[in-house]
């Protein structure tokens, strides 16, 4: 048969007869023993009769539609285990084992699910490299012929674009486009069902469907709705379920029998291919084989949802109420216009904030301006540094810069605390990438790293536009002062103006850099950011001893404390707090020519140290080098 003429057949006969598809691939191979993190896809060249026999026992259950074992199999994802290269040769193997299951008496769909990583302009990647990595596999599949392309799992509908652009260049093969859905019957990313309907069509979608997400009810929700606002043929293939977890193992609870009761459901409302995804298994697909069998999809027709106590569409949305005018920044009106001393203060190890706040009321005193909340530094868990940054403002009346990292949290998470500390008033943001965890204190615990600080900046540039992170009106935006990291010891110091001029680019207003100790680092830097147009602090980390200063040189990267320096804590033996004051004064005194400000960081949160750094010498008429406007 003419490659054209099997896209017409598959076409005709999903209009005529419900297709069973599969369920899933990687819940039958975590039950066999391979471990959730193993590169799946690549055990069709590692273990390819245990993929064969899987794709044989989804047939022997009545699937006559199914998914080559390549949701992950692109050059990005396959680059995670040191794959990339063997992009083609995992395709092409796919689709032979699953055209070796099912033979001609079924129909072969190559899966391309995203990338798993977050696309520009909030994340590092390129819409031309989502293009690039989607290509390279779905050329792959179709070279192998497979039938279909089936893109699922898609929460983004930026990448499901550039995924479905790829798969048109292949006239011949049908797409079938699927996206996921949370229980609000919306993406994570906000986009409702008839929103992905109208983009999917535009696009040249030949099926559209809803896969993965949460369990058949609340797919069946979404298929409603879809039913309602497209002609296309629809593809329904929900979880068995949400998981659990029992013994160390993921464990999906829906029954068959449940799953089977849902098909018919999905068949009377006019859905053409119903399948399951993850945790669903050869026993739910001949339940629904068995519940479908002989079916043709029901005309499609309005639904009654809210009769049948489904969730609608149609959101109601109270208006805005008027909001309290946020009060005034002391530190926003000073940027540019005056000298600023800013302090970090180490949020506690415990639930007892109080040593902190008493910290926080003696530099206020003291005459500091602004406090500084680090965000558990040195991967090492402390208190949330949102909720002290808060309790900082409201018990003690002093304005604080919250440092958001990006190891902690996925884009999602990242979202939300900026959300959280906007509402709670802490509105100075520290963007920064972050210290990984420390394999010493936490050897079980794993960073997240999903953004860095230059697409950080970009998400919290994009809150203040009024734009969540898929560019969805947030209603109202934040209004958060954006600062960055730099540090002028890096060893590659011209990567590192680099990024700085990116972080710039991106939203940045203002840099804190990492503690110096000597003025010529300083102003080899200021010379090289002359034409980055923000306003820069300098790091100022005072010295406790002898022992301090050397640790700090011979062991923490990229931190220089000068020979001359080390001589000086060395000869003042027992009095090591007095001098190491001093030197920062005598470097506070020299560096305030050329900065806006300082930001100290007293050693293990000791705050009389950073008091009597500044002591009598708070330079509030110290000139500001060079005003720049925000």
């Amino acid at each position: 048969m003419e490659p054209s003429s099997r896209k017409e057949h598959f076409l005709h006969e999903i209009q005529d007869h419900v297709i069973v598809a599969d369920g899933a691939m990687g819940t039958m191979l975590y039950q066999q023993g391979f471990p959730a993190k193993s590169c799946f896809d690549e055990m069709v060249l590692s273990h390819p009769d245990v993929v064969l026999g899987i794709h044989r026992s989804y047939v022997k259950a009545g699937a006559r539609l199914l998914e080559t074992n390549t949701f992950g199999a692109n050059p990005i994802r396959l680059a995670d285990f040191a794959l990339q290269e063997k992009t083609e040769e995992i395709n092409k193997a796919a689709v032979r084992l699953a055209r070796q299951a099912i033979g001609n008496n079924g129909w072969v769909a190559g899966s391309v699910g995203p990338l798993n990583r977050p696309l520009e302009p909030i994340g590092p990647l390129t819409l031309d490299d989502a293009r690039s990595a989607f290509g390279v596999q779905i050329n792959a599949l179709v070279e192998g012929g497979a039938d279909i392309i089936i893109l699922e799992t898609f929460s983004n509908l930026r990448e499901i674009t550039c995924a479905l652009e790829e798969a048109r260049r292949f006239p011949h093969v049908p797409i079938i486009a699927m996206m996921t859905f949370s229980e609000d019957a919306k993406t994570i990313m906000g986009d409702k069902p008839r929103e992905v309907v109208k983009v999917l069509e535009d696009l040249g979608a030949d099926v559209i469907g809803a896969n993965c997400s949460v369990g058949p009810q609340g797919i069946l929700e979404v298929m409603e709705i879809m039913a309602e606002h497209t002609k296309l043929p629809l593809a329904a293939m929900p979880n068995a379920g949400f998981p659990h977890m029992e013994g160390g193992r993921y464990i999906y609870l829906t029954s068959s029998a449940y799953f089977a009761d849902y098909a018919k459901r999905f068949a009377d409302l006019g859905v053409n291919i119903i399948g399951g995804c993850c945790g669903t298994t050869p026993a739910h697909i001949s339940a629904v084989a068995q519940a479908v069998a002989g079916r043709s999809p029901g005309r499609r027709g309005s639904r009654a949802a809210s009769a049948k106590g489904y969730i609608t569409d149609v959101e109601e949305v109270s208006p805005p109420k008027p909001r309290e005018k946020a009060a005034p920044s002391q530190f926003r009106d000073m940027l540019n216009q005056r000298f600023i001393v800013s302090v970090e203060i180490d949020p506690p190890k415990s639930t007892d904030p109080s040593r902190a706040l008493e910290g926080a009321r003696l530099l206020r005193q003291a005459g500091v301006h602004i406090i500084n909340v680090a965000d558990s530094p040195l991967g090492r868990a402390r208190m949330s540094p949102l909720a002290l940054a808060y309790l900082i403002n409201g018990k003690t009346g002093m304005e604080t810069i919250l440092h958001l990292t990006c190891r902690d949290r996925n884009v999602l998470g990242l979202q939300s605390e900026l959300l959280g500390a906007h509402a709670l008033g802490v509105h100075h943001i520290l963007a920064i990438t972050g210290d990984p965890p420390s394999a010493g204190d936490y050897p079980f615990s794993k960073g997240v790293f999903e953004l860095d600080s230059v697409g950080l900046v970009r998400l919290i540039r994009q809150l203040n536009e009024g734009k969540d992170l898929s560019g969805k009106d947030l209603g109202e935006p934040t209004d958060f002062t954006i600062g960055v990291g730099a540090n002028p010891n890096a060893v590659d110091k011209s990567a590192e103006i680099a990024k700085l001029r990116r972080k710039v680019d991106a939203g940045a207003q203002f840099a804190f850099t990492q503690p110096l100790f000597q003025l010529d680092t300083l102003l080899e830097f200021m010379d090289s950011v002359q034409d980055t147009p923000i306003p820069i602090f300098v790091g100022i980390l005072p010295l406790r001893n002898a022992k301090h200063a050397e640790f700090l040189h011979h062991e923490v990267p990229e931190m220089i404390v000068p020979q001359d320096i080390r001589d000086r804590m060395q000869k003042a033996g027992d009095k090591g707090l007095e001098e190491g004051v001093a030197i920062a004064r005598e470097f506070m005194e020299q560096a305030s020519k050329w900065v806006q400000g300082v930001y100290i960081m007293p050693p293990f949160n000791h705050f009389q140290m950073a008091a009597d750094v500044i002591k009598d010498l708070v330079p509030s008429t110290f000139s500001v080098k060079q005003p720049v406007p925000l």
